[in-house]
């Protein structure tokens, strides 16, 4: 992993979280690389690598991430064949 992942990760989730509405807005997307799934792909591979200690705590706040993102998402059924990456890239992020 790159230096700050973990930090550059968690920023992109807390920047998209403070954006208004019920609903993420699909066009806030950032570009390949950058959207907040890959972000959450970030925090997978570090929890990975981590102690059990640091492991534990970033799990506590990947939790909470993945309550409100699913909060702010909708199912996408046509994504279904993405859930083998993770299931945030069985969501999609507007009605």
């Amino acid at each position: 992993m790159r230096p700050n992942a973990v930090a550059d990760a968690l920023s992109r989730f807390e920047w998209a979280f403070r954006q208004p509405g019920r609903y993420l807005n699909a066009s806030e997307a950032w570009s390949p690389g950058l959207e907040v799934e890959d972000a959450r792909d970030e925090l997978e591979r570090a929890m990975l690598h981590l102690p059990p200690g640091a492991r534990r705590d970033l799990g506590r706040l990947v939790t909470r991430i993945d309550e409100e993102f699913e909060r702010r998402t909708l199912p996408e059924p046509d994504y279904v064949e993405f859930e083998m990456f993770g299931w945030w890239w069985t969501r999609m992020r507007e009605r």
